[in-house]
């Protein structure tokens, strides 16, 4: 059962997976009160990651009940802790999937929070007084303010909250490797999800020819029509992935199902790189000659820093690039969970939390 100290006074009303089953119910549970570090957020919406899924019914083995799912968490300040001066009441803010980190190792010195090996999360986690960390399924969540982004004024709240999960994961890895700032690659996305849809609209955004891989053929006018991708591949088409040999510079791979590497490997330049961010629960094939052949190299990537995070909001915010969403009421929540499991979804439920249409 999860912790609380004794600070934790703050009264708060929210949706909780309370076993393996995954069905949310509604959960009252307390949070800590404000602290100097902290701001408190008015939760307007959450959206519903796959990890949600995950954790709701202990797919990992190591979900904490009570859980409070939700990292993809848009909202309003409604108090300020005194050394959280950036922020102010009334201000558009995001949180994510980061909690709390050491703060002193190379990665926090370096905005790498997300890699720091005391990182905690969202929710699931532990936070640095031995509570149980609570999501965004909740209408109230207090966070370190080091760990909230501001949200430009001109996005929606509603489809601008997966990008603090799904967005920063798929930013950070083209930031890493060179796609930001280097206009007229050819990059290769795998799986046109709530991840993948979002890392074409960064790909066009920054310039770069954009080829979709999927297996449903009928994914191509969306991907064409919708997103603006460049071309459309299907990867159980053997003439087409033929076709394909050779032709991508850069490829992120955002299937979280079983699947082998080594077609999608042949799409690669010579030197090129491929980065997944996709979370299988089996091992990837990955056999090694087209690595060997092809000087290619595979990486993998998790959810971004800081600094990435809020570089990627501005961007988002130049760009105009939010996420597609199909916004839902609370009392849904398990229906739209039933079909995530399925995929079907385009591309990312967000839940409603405060119960009302909103202009901010």
């Amino acid at each position: 059962m999860a912790q609380e100290t004794q600070n934790h006074t703050l009264s708060v009303s929210g949706w909780a997976a309370y076993d393996s089953s995954g069905e949310i119910k509604p959960y009252t549970f307390k949070r800590r009160e404000n602290g100097v570090n902290d701001v408190t957020i008015e939760v307007l919406y959450c959206g519903i990651c796959h990890t949600d899924l995950h954790y709701a019914k202990n797919e990992w083995g190591i979900t904490m009940y009570p859980v409070v799912p939700g990292h993809e968490i848009t909202g309003v300040v409604i108090k300020v802790g005194c050394n959280a001066g950036k922020f102010k009441i009334g201000d558009r803010v995001g949180v994510g999937c980061l909690a709390a980190s050491c703060l002193k190792c190379e990665f926090c010195a370096d905005s790498q929070e997300n890699y720091c090996d005391q990182m905690q999360f969202t929710y699931n986690g532990i936070f640095w007084d031995g509570s149980i960390t609570y999501g965004g399924y909740s209408n109230v969540i207090v966070a370190d303010y080091r760990y909230v982004v501001p949200i430009p004024e001109n996005l929606p709240m509603d489809s601008v909250a997966p990008l603090l999960c799904a967005g920063i994961t798929v930013f950070s890895p083209l930031k890493d490797n060179g796609m930001l700032g280097s206009p007229g690659k050819k990059m290769g996305v795998v799986g046109l999800g709530g991840l993948g849809h979002v890392a074409v609209k960064f790909g066009k955004a920054f310039g770069h020819h954009v080829t979709v891989l999927s297996t449903s053929p009928s994914k191509e006018t969306e991907a064409k029509g919708r997103l603006g991708a460049d071309d459309f591949i299907v990867s159980t088409n053997s003439q087409q992935m033929q076709a394909g040999k050779r032709s991508l510079d850069f490829i992120l791979d955002t299937v979280s199902a079983q699947h082998s590497l080594g077609p999608i490997l042949e799409l690669l330049k010579v030197d090129g790189t491929l980065v997944t961010v996709g979370a299988p629960d089996q091992p990837l094939e990955l056999p090694p000659f087209p690595l060997i052949f092809g000087k290619r190299s595979v990486k993998g990537s998790m959810t971004g820093g800081m600094r990435d995070t809020q570089e990627m909001m501005d961007l988002c915010g130049k760009h105009n690039i939010t996420c597609d969403v199909e916004v839902i009421a609370p009392d849904t929540i398990n229906e739209a969970m039933d079909r995530l499991a399925k995929n079907d979804v385009r591309y990312r439920f967000v839940i409603d939390i405060a119960g009302r249409i909103s202009n901010i």
